[in-house]
């Protein structure tokens, strides 16, 4: 009983919970609801809790969770409303002409660069059909920047569907985006003459265009690899990354470095708050008028809001901002600066703004990172100290008790955030959380600071010095990234639980964050949920959504149709399934046919083709053949002996598919079927 009063003051904390489960049930619900039921279901509720607070008080934390819940399965609704923007069918693959500006230039993609286009004419499509957002494949991403009018010939399709059933979707997050297509250029585009683009857009592109331009001075002062780096971290452009810089940070676990993040966030405003209030102290004028504090905290906003502009407003920047934002408010109204009520205040903002982060992995993790770490604040008791100690002492015990901070912190922080990483992206980095100890100096206080420094002072002349030092820090950074990415077993692959396991294991942590005293700990077995979960059986063949390329499993290794093509969605099925990739070329290929050798564990076959294949080749196919995969649409002959065969419009309705062998014959599961009928799938 007694913990249960220690709780009456927390129970708040899990409105942004509930509400958040209610964004996440309305995603993974298998058909799209009507409105008037939600809206209808949110009233009750409301009405529940308004007569529990005022007859039943006992009953008001249960009416307020369930209102919570419902709520959040409205406010998902209502934004998956605004959001509905025309898609590019996914049947129509012949090559469009294609006007309009670019909005933004995009991080790689497993094909090359990407631009980000605002359309205003595509070949075929009326203006009501034409997508808001287009996102395409160019071969030079830089001699198209931002607030560029191009013209350009392109193959266009819908936003990719899932890699693999129960994968992340994609087309999901594209169309909470308005990204209506993707698809790649048919050589350079060309520069053109347009008129100009409504107002909102014109800001953006503006706002994208002064992106841009910070980010080539500094690839053009630092030097392509280091302003690559420092480009990647003040604006959010990774179009000067090179493959290994990206690979070597992953495998030492500090990739996030190279995307806009809480860490991002923090440092800079921080470094903007520490640096006023020290330069208030030191003149003593302004140290007896002014409230240093409060103004750090002012100037501190302000300089979070700035760079929230810089970095392009991405979806992870916004959360972090927001939360920064709240913890400088709560300075300026003298309240605590980081607690767990204005984390939960941040949670809400953001799922209110966009509900559909909540089952996105940047939202989840920081989020989660960020809890563990207040909680374990509220939890830490500071040391005692000796009274009137000497200098050196006191110097002695700040650092050992920062260091011991700094590491319970990042592990605390790596353990919170690891169920997401390994449900994700199947990645653990043995060595991160060493990795961030040794860096996390590195980038707090040498490379972000003199990145901004370097920022602000460059429209004076004065910010190449101070870049050219910072990139001595990068260079650093990057040296230690390779160093520890060359470790033996760097990068270890750990299979995806089921998909129950992920929610269970984020309730479970924020039951041990949320939760006051000893019963905290009834929350771990769930939070583990994720480790310990008993894996699936790995199935054994693996067929893409658009049916050019398969894959069957030959022990714990993938042997791929293709090794050195279409090899986005086959790395992230098998990671996925926790296998490793067979690099060497196994399949047989005659023009276009692919059959699997004679030793391998099942007999497969593909047709590359996009026209149907005629007698003898359907005969070529089928024979000693347990799976044929046609890329074309055609109709099987009944002569055919092979025992599943999927064609261009089976798989157009199933999408990817994973096949399993057993004693009563095949069983398949398909992605489209997982997805349901949604504004974002094929059968929508």
């Amino acid at each position: 009983m007694e913990q249960l009063l220690s709780q009456i003051e927390r129970w708040v904390l899990w409105l942004p919970v509930a509400f958040g489960l209610g964004c996440a049930s309305y995603l993974a619900m298998p058909r799209e609801p009507l409105v008037w039921p939600l809206l209808l279901g949110c009233a009750v509720t409301l009405a529940a809790t308004l007569w529990a607070n005022r007859y039943r008080p006992r009953l008001l934390v249960p009416c307020a969770l369930i209102l919570g819940l419902s709520a959040g399965m409205v406010a998902a609704k209502l934004r998956t409303i605004q959001v509905a923007a025309p898609i590019i069918s996914q049947s129509n693959s012949a090559p469009r002409t294609v006007e309009g500006y670019v909005v933004d230039v995009l991080s790689p993609g497993a094909s090359g660069g990407r631009i980000m286009v605002a359309p205003v004419y595509v070949e075929g499509l009326d203006p009501n059909q034409t997508p808001l957002r287009l996102r395409i494949t160019v071969q030079d991403v830089i001699a198209t920047p931002p607030a560029s009018a191009i013209r350009l010939r392109a193959i266009l399709n819908a936003p990719p569907s899932p890699a693999s059933p129960g994968a992340y979707d994609f087309a999901r997050r594209a169309y909470f985006d308005a990204i209506g297509g993707s698809g790649f250029a048919l050589g350079a585009p060309r520069q053109i003459l347009l008129d100009p683009p409504p107002l909102r857009l014109r800001a953006i592109l503006a706002i994208n265009a002064m992106r841009w331009r910070v980010s080539s001075y500094l690839v053009r002062v630092m030097g392509e690899t280091n302003g690559a780096v420092a480009a990647a971290m003040v604006s959010g452009h990774e179009a000067w990354l090179q493959p290994e810089q990206v690979n070597d940070m992953r495998a030492a676990g500090l990739a996030h470095i190279l995307s806009i993040s809480g860490l991002h966030m923090a440092i800079v405003g921080g470094f903007a708050f520490f640096a006023v209030r020290v330069l208030i102290a030191s003149v003593p004028t302004l140290a007896l008028r002014v409230n240093g504090k409060k103004l750090a905290a002012a100037i501190g906003l302000v300089a979070v809001l700035l760079y929230l502009g810089l970095s392009g407003a991405p979806a992870p920047a916004i959360r972090s901002a927001v939360t920064a934002s709240l913890a400088f408010l709560a300075i300026l109204m003298d309240r605590r600066a980081l607690t767990l009520h204005g984390l939960a205040i941040a949670a809400l903002i953001v799922l209110m703004i966009e509900p559909e982060a909540v089952v996105e992995p940047g939202f989840q993790m920081s989020f989660a990172a960020t809890a563990a770490l207040v909680a374990l604040a509220e939890a830490w008791t500071r040391p005692a100290r000796e009274i009137n100690a000497p200098w050196f002492i006191r110097v002695v015990q700040a650092m050992s008790s920062g260091l011991v901070a700094s590491l319970v912190a990042s592990a605390v922080a790596g353990l919170a955030t690891g169920p997401f990483a390994i449900q994700h992206f199947n990645r653990v980095a043995t060595y991160g959380l060493l990795a961030n100890m040794i860096t996390e100096p590195l980038t707090g206080f040498i490379i972000m600071p003199g990145l901004a420094l370097g920022a602000v002072l460059a429209p004076f002349g004065l910010g190449s010095p101070i870049l050219v030092a910072t990139g001595w820090g990068i260079s650093a950074l990057s040296a230690l990234s390779a160093w520890f990415a060359a470790l033996p077993a760097a990068m270890i692959t750990i299979p995806s639980a089921p998909s129950l396991a992920l929610p269970i294991a984020f309730v479970g942590l924020l039951w041990v964050c949320l939760w006051k005293g000893r019963l905290r700990w009834l929350g771990m077995p769930a939070a583990l949920a994720v480790s310990l979960w008993p894996r699936p059986p790995m199935p054994d063949v693996w067929i893409a959504a658009d049916g050019a390329n398969g894959a069957y499993r030959q022990g714990a290794q993938a042997v791929l149709v293709q090794t050195d093509a279409k090899r986005f969605g086959a790395d992230l099925w098998a990671r996925r399934r926790g296998l490793t990739v067979d690099e060497t070329p196994q399949f047989i290929c005659e023009r276009k046919v692919c059959r699997s050798p004679q030793e391998a564990q099942v007999s497969l076959s593909l047709w590359q083709g996009r026209r149907a294949p005629d007698q003898a080749q359907w005969q070529l196919l089928c024979s000693r053949t347990e799976v044929v995969i046609v890329r074309a649409d055609a109709a099987v002959p009944s002569t055919c002996e092979a025992q599943m065969v999927f064609t261009a419009r089976d798989l157009a309705k199933s999408g990817s598919i994973e096949l399993w062998r057993g004693p009563q014959g095949w069983r398949w599961l398909e992605a489209e079927r997982l997805r349901g009928h949604r504004p974002w799938t094929a059968q929508w």
